[in-house]
């Protein structure tokens, strides 16, 4: 296990920090290492998450291994390195899939358990956390195993817990069995927020899953126009003729890629009106249901390599909050008139439903809304949009995602997350130096004892 200093940086591209990477080969290597060290898996988070500046990064990627399948009962324990994709190839052909998904299914285990990664069924079945049955924890003096019953403040402090109470190892996870690969889908044209807000609590239209596209430079009566997806994993009966000889299995495309990076002028609130428009004309014109593959419905910014390359070398912040329910239709309007009279540059915003929130002490989701907006660096004005955004998300008693957070501030994240002084006893216990901590920790002051 050798040490490289080298520059690092998350998906979004920004902040770019001086880190020192180890990566272990094996099992036995995986341990925190000096005074500051930080666990690493795929680096999909956006922000500092995943970095550690002047300090320890300890790769996980090599720590990977699938060590029990049970593929009666649907349960899964695994390395924390394996990433979500590594799994679907090994369960779906046997009738399995991963209870929660995020965007992509290049996101580690034991990534999914730190951030407590939710996905299109929150609403239904919660966040990745509420399927682990047992993990382990390396903390700087020890090995823990956790659960829902065993060292249960442990468990639900490292569930959410952005990696900072010890290098998550192994995980066990509960599966959700499936007939076919396949998501049995149907789209509804939504004219602004209100027909979105419909859709969402209309049964007879939700699903399983079920998400929204939104065109965010939209304004006055079409604010919030967008599309509302939904589905759920396809029965053999709902397969066609060619989908039923092979149900478990998919004919995966080869994968798009931007080459180079795109300047800075390219993504502007011109060129991604014009983009909204065609995207809103053609998905609405979708008015029977159908069929596609998981990965279609999932995971479609997958099927383009290097897509963060649409933002320039400068990155971009995605800014993904949560609204409590009786508050959200009110507080989403509002931040989505921010965003359109700004005219700052939204390439993708997307809106979800979330049920009721877990035990996790720093776990993102609760009952409501969370939308889901991607910012280019070009505007010198954004971090004071998000610093405007942030006060009408705590007016509405919301929160912002640490996953996808590079900004926000130690005072904000306090009012957002009312559990923390619960977090902080449980990790001065495991780590009473603080050596397990991240750039974002320290920005939040997530971890100090003073």
């Amino acid at each position: 296990m050798q040490n490289k200093l080298t520059q690092l940086v998350s998906w979004n591209r920004y902040p770019r920090l001086e880190c020192t990477l180890y990566r272990p080969e094996r099992y036995s290597e995986l341990k925190p290492i000096g005074k500051s060290s930080l666990a690493r898996g795929a680096g999909l988070s956006y922000g500092d998450a995943a970095l550690n500046e002047n300090g320890n990064v300890i790769l996980t990627e090599r720590i990977n291994r699938l060590l029990e399948f049970d593929e009666k009962g649907g349960v899964l324990t695994a390395e924390g390195g394996i990433t979500l994709g590594e799994i679907l190839n090994v369960i779906v052909p046997k009738g399995w899939f991963v209870p929660v998904t995020p965007g992509t299914q290049g996101v580690t285990l034991g990534g999914a358990v730190a951030a407590d990664v939710h996905g299109k069924n929150h609403h239904i079945d919660g966040s990745f956390g509420q399927f682990i049955d047992k993990l382990t924890l390396i903390t700087p003096n020890q090995r823990i195993n956790c659960s829902p019953n065993e060292n249960e403040n442990i468990f639900w402090a490292t569930i959410g817990g952005m990696g900072l109470t010890g290098i998550i190892s192994e995980v066990r996870l509960k599966l959700k069995p499936i007939e076919s690969a396949y998501i049995y889908t149907k789209y509804h044209a939504a004219e602004n927020l209100n027909q979105l807000f419909d859709l969402f609590s209309e049964p007879t239209i939700d699903d399983q899953y079920s998400v929204a596209w939104i065109d965010c430079l939209s304004s006055a009566g079409k604010l919030g126009r967008g599309i509302f997806m939904s589905g759920h994993h396809a029965t053999l009966d709902e397969l066609d003729s060619n989908t039923n000889k092979s149900p478990l299995s998919t004919k995966m495309k080869s994968p798009l890629s931007i080459p180079v990076d795109f300047p800075r002028w390219a993504l502007n609130p011109l060129s991604i009106k014009a983009f909204n428009a065609l995207y809103y004309w053609t998905n609405a014109r979708k008015q029977t249901p159908f069929i596609s593959d998981y990965s279609q419905f999932f995971y479609p910014l997958d099927n383009i390599q290097n897509w963060n390359r649409l933002y320039g070398k400068n990155g971009f912040i995605q800014y993904q909050c949560v609204i409590p329910e009786q508050n959200a239709q009110e507080g989403i309007r509002l931040i989505l008139e921010k965003i359109s009279s700004s005219q700052s540059s939204s390439f993708l915003a997307v809106l979800k439903r979330m049920g009721p929130q877990n035990k996790g002490m720093l776990s993102f989701p609760l009952a409501g809304y969370t939308l889901a907006l991607d910012l280019t660096m070009n505007n010198e004005k954004l971090f004071k949009l998000l610093n405007e955004l942030d006060k009408l998300v705590i007016q509405y008693g919301g929160k912002v995602y640490l996953a996808k957070d590079a900004r926000l501030n130690k005072e904000s994240f306090r009012e957002m997350y009312p559990r923390y002084d619960e977090w902080q006893t449980i990790k001065n216990q495991l780590d009473p130096n603080n050596i397990i901590s991240s750039s974002l920790a320290r920005r939040l002051a997530i971890g100090a004892t003073s």
